[in-house]
């Protein structure tokens, strides 16, 4: 049964056609240059909105509003230039000024407390490092010759520049870990893990996801599979969340073999990571170890067959610029599921822009 604060994915979907909708009355009632123009613009709201989350203005103002020189003095920040920043993102719906001139949190800037219990600061910091915003400022490079631009710009794979770099890479997991955060509760809402006495989450991290899924279903136990620098800090986590005593925790690279005798396997944001060869490799790997018969879950934002605007479709830049990986589309994910032994079945929608691709070991 899903859970009262997940809305029913139709729901969801129904309110993106109705913006849409909306969204395309404003653009057919507006100078045209005007309207792309708002669009371009947008890089300034993000690097606004990066700003706010370097500085932790929401954070500051959890406990109360506060005066413009109190958050200024709070956050190390010019009080003029400060309020110049907070005009322009209250504009865009994000922070408040009460009647009596103070600062306050709304929902949206409550969303970049670092304390949230689904925070989006994390991510905005990384779309705000210098680092990341010239590798977008090479997107040309990426969209005429369709190769990554981290390698031809660093001298080396996107992850393995990380690795050498732990500032940028504290900031990016910090990223992927808030951003992964957001789609836990809309994945354990959209599917019945219930059949599944032994769930195997490759890549996993830490086990946030399959902690999750384990509270749901109690009878289940789980295996989490990842490097052995990431599962370093699973146990901690698990045990918070009162998984530790129901998973396995196995370290290892999914290039290699993955741990077998799993009922359901599940891979989150792991496949658009890479281009279709490794895709197949990675695949293949989980193939080898999984019975016939059994399931196979890719948690993915599987790119729909409309031209409505999706965060996929952005998304499917940054992994070309990255990794010259990308986001797929339902049937681009059947075609690497059959090369690497698995039958697509179906695809589940969840509330959240991911879906599930589900496939059977064949």
């Amino acid at each position: 049964m899903a859970s009262p604060k997940v809305p029913p994915a139709g729901v969801v979907r129904a309110v993106e056609r109705v913006r849409h909708v909306l969204d395309r009355v404003h653009q057919r009632s507006a100078p045209p240059p005007l309207v792309v123009l708002e669009k371009i613009f947008g890089a300034w709201t993000a690097q606004g909105i990066a700003v706010a989350a370097e500085l932790k203005v929401a954070d500051a103002l959890t406990d109360g509003p506060l005066t413009i020189d109190e958050l200024a003095g709070r956050v190390g920040a010019d009080a003029d230039a400060l309020a110049r920043l907070l005009r322009a993102l209250i504009g865009e719906g994000i922070f408040a000024r009460r009647r009596d001139g103070r600062y306050a949190l709304n929902a949206q800037a409550s969303a970049l407390r670092s304390d949230a219990p689904v925070s989006v600061a994390g991510m905005a910091r990384f779309v705000g490092l210098p680092e990341h915003r010239e590798h977008w400022s090479h997107l040309v490079d990426a969209i005429r010759t369709g190769e990554a631009v981290i390698p031809r710009l660093r001298g080396k794979p996107g992850f393995e520049y990380l690795a050498e770099h732990p500032e940028i890479a504290a900031v990016f997991n910090d990223a992927m870990t808030s951003a992964s955060e957001s789609a836990i509760a809309p994945v354990v809402a959209a599917y019945d893990f219930t059949p599944y006495p032994t769930i195997v989450d490759v890549g996993g991290g830490h086990g946030r996801l399959l902690s999750a899924i384990l509270a749901a279903t109690p009878s289940s136990r789980g295996v989490l599979f990842d490097l052995p620098e990431v599962v370093e800090g699973a146990p901690e986590l698990l045990g918070r969340h009162g998984a530790a005593e129901r998973v396995d925790i196995v370290a290892g690279s999914f290039f290699d073999s993955i741990p077998a005798g799993g009922d359901v396997y599940i891979l989150k944001n792991v496949i658009h990571d890479w281009p279709d060869a490794e895709s197949i490799a990675i695949l293949s790997k989980v193939r080898a170890a999984a019975a016939a018969g059994s399931t196979l879950l890719l948690a993915e934002l599987v790119l729909p067959n409309h031209d409505r605007g999706f965060i996929g479709n952005w998304i499917d830049m940054e992994m070309l610029i990255a990794q010259a990986a990308r986001e797929r589309t339902a049937a681009e994910y059947g075609a690497l599921l059959k090369r690497s032994g698995y039958q697509l079945t179906r695809v589940v929608p969840t509330a959240h822009p991911l879906s599930l691709v589900e496939a059977e070991a064949v």
